[in-house]
């Protein structure tokens, strides 16, 4: 089979390798579209990992083979592979923390080498504990493997919107208007609450008003506080959710956060950046910090069912589709994006 390898900081290798051998209680799938995740993006361009790995991990195909031992899944089911599963009983797990679990961390889908997601790839092998637990979802007839690659993003999507409790009636912002943050918009618009957007490209801006947001700004607009004040009697946003590892998006967020209201971190930033902060800002106006990380086991069968029946229009999202021999292309053009990027796919 093709797989893209990583081989080093911003080395990926187009290759030749086998196709995954399969122990009795593996599914192998063919890879028929794999989405390009910002953390696929990291871990290519800094040393992060070891090499050699196969990333990739938002996933839809078609089963191509199961272990003898594998029961309920069958050659030609049509699945999302969601690439880890917690174990459901460890002291993480027991309190919702499902990301921390180390079986979640430690066991995931492989074309090859570290188990490391491995959808860039033409097969991905799941692991059987990813087979028994949950981590095959089927697609219905009905849905295209493109929009079926969304389950897994719209699954961290909504665990970052439960976990900061928003709700009918409130207004969030969102800073950072590519593909994560426009899922946030649509998201906060089908739970009942109005967003407003932020980005430094007007084509996003206008993106972000076309997909629900109720109002959309230059985040480099020096009036932008006035104004989202202006949008909310006064008293700033409920929810702030940063799309963006951007140290001027957290300060903007908390000048725009009403007093008692919660700023939640999405976007993961640089190891050398330090934020100086006052203790007492927290303190006195009682802003809750969160950190969202991952996805949700919990949210699993909520995100299937909110991509698979259309509650949001993932496809709008889609902006451009490039073969696997094209991935490093295609990371370029996420890192360096046009007017009109947004969700990138990948075609093994």
């Amino acid at each position: 089979m093709k797989a893209q390898v990583y081989r080093g900081v911003k080395q990926l290798s187009y290759e030749d390798l086998p196709i995954p051998t399969l122990e009795a209680d593996e599914v192998l799938v063919r890879v028929r579209v794999v989405g390009l995740c910002q953390s696929d993006i990291k871990k290519i361009l800094y040393p992060l990992y070891e090499p050699p790995r196969i990333f990739g991990h938002e996933t839809a195909g078609v089963i191509a083979a199961v272990g003898e031992d594998v029961r309920n899944w069958q050659v030609g089911t049509r699945v999302v592979v969601m690439h880890h599963i917690p174990c459901m009983r460890c002291g993480y797990c027991l309190n919702d923390n499902f990301s921390m679990c180390d079986m979640y961390k430690n066991i995931c889908t492989t074309a090859g080498f570290v188990p490391s997601g491995g959808g860039f790839a033409e097969y991905v092998k799941v692991p059987g504990h990813i087979v028994r637990n949950g981590g095959l979802i089927p697609i219905p007839d009905d849905v295209s493997f493109e929009v079926a690659s969304f389950v897994e993003p719209t699954n961290c999507c909504l665990k970052a919107v439960k976990k900061a409790q928003i709700a009918p009636g409130q207004t969030v912002l969102i800073t950072g208007a590519g593909p994560i943050g426009l899922m946030f918009i649509m998201l906060v618009k089908y739970f009942g609450a109005r967003a407003i957007a932020t980005d430094l490209l007007p084509s996003r801006i206008t993106k972000a008003l076309s997909v629900g947001a109720e109002a959309a700004f230059d985040a480099r607009d020096a009036d932008l506080v006035a104004k989202i004040h202006a949008m909310t009697d006064g008293m700033g946003v409920d929810t702030t959710l940063l799309a963006v590892p951007s140290e001027k998006a957290f300060f903007q967020a908390l000048d725009c956060t009403r007093k008692g209201g919660k700023i939640l971190f999405f976007a993961e930033f640089p190891e050398e950046v330090e934020i100086p902060l006052n203790p007492n800002v927290l303190y006195r106006r009682e802003i809750d910090l969160i950190g969202s990380y991952s996805s949700s086991f919990r949210m699993q069968n909520l995100a299937a069912d909110i991509v698979f029946n259309s509650r949001i229009d993932v496809a709008a999202l889609i902006s451009d589709r490039f073969p696997l021999q094209e991935l490093s292309a295609a990371v370029e053009r996420a890192i360096a994006p046009t007017q009109e990027t947004y969700k990138i796919l990948i075609y093994p």
